[in-house]
């Protein structure tokens, strides 16, 4: 399984408006915006901006400064914007642990800063732990005793934990 990149979430920052790197960079440092979801490092970021900027997804222009160097200023294209509102409203998004405590709270994030519904993302992650919630627990039923069988009861337990997590998300006040 691929691991989570920052790069959509990236692209939710941008539609809401255009920023140099640093200031992208800020709201992966602050523990009240990215900061306890992401680890992103700043050669880390422009190298996505850089990847980003290759697939034109986003698009960058100097910006002259009064007392401080030019800085590449970088705003969403019409493709970012496509590719955005698909990761945003994904049918069938993940359900592994990782990819929910990552790629949800990102979607999560990039739809409140951008005054988008919160419920059909919360719903759509909801679905996709339930189902794998029951692909467990069926699965735990076909299972012999061992170390296997343990790593399993785990992993009900996590999604247990998430889907009442999740719960609580689409009742949080800052929901829709």
């Amino acid at each position: 399984m691929s691991q989570p990149t920052p790069d959509e979430t990236l692209l939710g920052l941008l539609a809401a408006q255009a920023k140099h790197g640093y200031q992208l960079l800020a709201y992966f440092h602050d523990a009240d915006e990215l900061g306890r979801v992401w680890n992103l490092s700043t050669s880390q970021l422009y190298a996505v901006l850089k990847r980003l900027a290759g697939q034109g997804l986003i698009a960058g222009s100097e910006v002259e400064a009064a007392h401080a160097p030019a800085r590449t200023e970088y705003k969403l294209t019409p493709v970012g914007r496509e590719r955005l509102q698909a990761w945003l409203y994904e049918p069938s998004p993940p359900a592994s642990i990782r990819r929910v405590r990552v790629e949800f709270l990102s979607r999560l994030y990039v739809a409140r800063l951008l005054n988008l519904p919160t419920v059909p993302i919360v719903q759509a992650q909801k679905a996709a732990c339930r189902r794998e919630y029951e692909a467990q627990l069926a699965e735990r039923d076909r299972g012999a005793p061992g170390v296997g069988f343990l790593a399993l009861e785990l992993h009900i337990a996590q999604l247990a934990a998430v889907l009442q997590w999740i719960d609580r998300c689409e009742m949080s006040p800052e929901g829709d």
